[in-house]
């Protein structure tokens, strides 16, 4: 049975995920709104906790546009679109609410112009951190004291082990 080394394997898949990576968001990118489709909604970040703030731009509302934005699949209600520093882009933000469930939510983008935009946020809870203090222990940081208590009793039986395995050897065993 002949073996592929793991390295090549590693670095062709680590070739590929960067490939998707990239061919997505430039298939999305042709997309130019005057085919009847929505225009790209660019929201950063795309993935979101109940809380944050997010910030949408998009190209469709032209040079010193405005329009509004609609959150309120997510229950973050309208939000306003102006134009921004960068040429031809109008910027608007929202906040996700703190009742956000945990998916995707359409976010959509209706121009003074008459054409639209639209992209998906991801709403994803925090995992928890820190310490869990579930009163098994394990999870909490190690007491020094209990380490060191520990390590005493290993050594003693290793030693007390040791001692019953040499007297066993010896011949002596037993009054």
């Amino acid at each position: 049975m002949r073996r592929t080394p793991v390295p090549l394997l590693t670095g062709t898949a680590l070739t590929l995920v960067a490939l998707g990576a990239f061919a997505a968001p430039l298939a999305y990118a042709n997309n130019d709104g005057h085919d009847g489709r929505p225009e790209a909604l660019e929201i950063y970040p795309s993935s979101a906790d109940p809380g944050t703030e997010v910030t949408v731009n998009t190209l469709a509302c032209g040079s010193h546009g405005h329009g509004v934005g609609d959150a309120n699949s997510l229950g973050a209600g309208d939000f306003q679109l102006n134009p921004s520093t960068h040429k031809e882009v109008v910027v608007g933000q929202f906040r996700v609410p703190h009742h956000a469930k945990a998916g995707t939510y359409g976010i959509s983008v209706a121009c003074d112009n008459g054409r639209t935009a639209r992209g998906d946020l991801v709403v994803k809870h925090k995992s928890p951190s820190g310490h869990v203090q579930t009163g098994v222990g394990g999870s909490v940081g190690p007491d020094t004291a209990q380490v060191t208590a520990g390590a005493a009793v290993l050594a003693a039986a290793a030693v007390g082990g040791t001692w019953l395995l040499r007297r066993r050897a010896s011949g002596a065993q037993g009054d």
